[in-house]
């Protein structure tokens, strides 16, 4: 099946869920939020959300760090 994921065209196996799409993409999903067609899927329901032709799919990974602040300069 062809699918849109982080912007991108992808071939992907036929009856996958957003989990098994994961886990093909060798990815953890517990470090993951997942979107499928602008709808947010919550971690408990990746195993039954289905991935179906055409859907566009994006994967945001979490990063650890610290704020963000503009530079000061000292007179």
């Amino acid at each position: 099946m062809n699918i849109t994921l982080n912007g991108e065209k992808k071939d992907a196996p036929e009856g996958l869920t957003v989990l098994g799409l994961l886990q093909h993409l060798k990815i953890q999903p517990e470090r993951v939020a997942v979107e499928l067609n602008l709808n947010v899927v919550k971690k408990s329901d990746y195993a039954a959300a289905q991935v179906k032709d055409g859907d566009s799919v994006e994967v945001v990974s979490f990063m650890a760090g610290g704020v963000w602040s503009e530079p000061t300069v000292s007179a």
